[in-house]
């Protein structure tokens, strides 16, 4: 970041050693594109891909799952750059020792989910799934691809949890923590998704598909294990917002009581993925609709 210092991930007031204008949003996404121009610039390939999945839906009526054909690619898409950007948010509270690392582990996520979304795009062109479809030679080859590089994902995010614990990150005690914690239990909900990988499937007590939560598709009559790899995975914003948040209403928290804060928020969210991990595996719904 050479010139940057970072005080904290979630204020824009003391990144940018020159003035930006524009409203919050877009002074985010300018100082953004300065700390990590890698992180930032793949999650805006991906707004032309939710542009071309909203402009299908109503169009296609093709039919995956029991779901519109468009509707998983739309959902990853929006994930993808809620990751991308968050991520790259994170990574520059890094000190600058850690930067060149960052700079390799941005590349190698980028490439990654690229490769992933590039792969969810083209089976749904094609009316047939991504995820754990090894029905013909080509279905598995794009599979297994899409595996390398979840799995490449997921050591990467292994190394940035590494950096955070051996260069302390700017920022309030309770929003460093929020990241390392955060960045623990992201890695938790991969291993949720490898277990689906195993499964060859999310939903346990039936098959993949059938009827679902509204816009989020989880099996409302089985066990979806979904549902925990979700809340794993959105730790790593939910858990240094949570840091953030402490300090910026109660500022005058002693470094002791912030620890504790964020310690206790990040217990009570493990419990509730290993609940639902749990409960899928019984398979019971997280939320049975009659």
């Amino acid at each position: 970041m050479k010139t940057l210092v970072l005080s904290s991930s979630l204020s824009t007031s003391s990144l940018a050693p020159t003035p930006v204008t524009g409203g919050p949003l877009r002074q985010w996404l300018t100082v953004l594109h300065r700390v990590n121009p890698v992180l930032s610039g793949a999650g805006w390939v991906h707004v032309p891909l939710v542009v071309l999945a909203l402009a299908l839906l109503p169009f296609d009526d093709r039919v995956v799952l029991g779901l519109n054909v468009w509707l998983k690619p739309l959902k990853f898409a929006l994930s993808d750059i809620i990751y991308l950007w968050s991520l790259g948010w994170l990574l520059a509270d890094l000190p600058a020792p850690a930067q060149r690392s960052v700079r390799r582990i941005s590349w190698g996520v980028a490439v990654s989910i690229l490769v992933e979304i590039g792969v969810i795009y083209l089976q749904a062109a094609r009316g047939t799934t991504s995820h754990f479809n090894v029905a013909s030679p080509l279905d598995g080859l794009l599979f297994s691809l899409m595996g390398v590089f979840i799995m490449l994902n997921t050591g990467l995010l292994s190394w940035a949890l590494v950096l955070s614990l051996r260069h302390r990150p700017f920022g309030s005690v309770s929003y460093v923590w929020g990241l390392r914690l955060g960045l623990g239990l992201f890695l938790v909900g991969s291993a949720v998704g490898g277990a689906m990988i195993h499964h060859l499937g999310h939903t346990f007590g039936g098959a993949d598909g059938g009827p679902g939560l509204p816009g989020l598709g989880w099996s409302t009559r089985h066990g979806d294990l979904r549902a925990a790899h979700f809340l794993g995975l959105h730790a790593l914003q939910a858990l240094p917002l949570f840091g953030w948040l402490l300090t910026r209403y109660f500022p005058g928290l002693r470094h002791r009581t912030q620890l504790l804060g964020i310690l206790s928020f990040a217990l009570l969210y493990s419990a509730i993925i290993a609940w639902l991990y749990v409960h899928a595996l019984q398979g019971l719904p997280f939320w049975k609709l009659s």
